[in-house]
């Protein structure tokens, strides 16, 4: 009986110090500099070649929403902020293509949560 309880104590331990890790590295704030700016809606077509997309078509697919191509070829959809922070950087934006950005947020699965977003010259 002491055996069993000492296992359950030690499962509930690990289980408890899992979750903890888990919101640890949630909560930490993450960058990523120099990443293509990509619109859900052209993220296919254009993820051979990101630098391609040029900043007109970024544009008009807006309210398909943004996010960043990672180097291994995984896609991180921003929240609304994020899409919002990316409508003005483009707005403000004298390029044409090639567009590229700094990011810092939350990353949470699949989602990143945007505190800033910079083009990159």
């Amino acid at each position: 009986m002491k055996k069993a309880f000492a296992v359950a104590l030690l499962i509930g331990l690990a289980a408890g110090q899992a979750a903890w890790a888990d919101e640890y590295t949630k909560a930490a704030a993450t960058e990523y500099q120099k990443v293509p700016l990509i619109d859900k809606m052209c993220l296919e077509k254009v993820k051979s070649d990101p630098d391609k997309h040029t900043t007109k078509c970024l544009a008009m697919c807006a309210s398909s929403g943004y996010g960043v191509l990672l180097e291994d070829g995984t896609y991180l959809k921003f929240d609304k902020a994020g899409d919002e922070k990316a409508i003005a950087a483009l707005k403000a934006t004298d390029k044409k293509d090639h567009i590229r950005v700094s990011v810092k947020g939350e990353r949470d699965g699949d989602t990143f949560k945007v505190e800033n977003l910079q083009i990159e010259k």
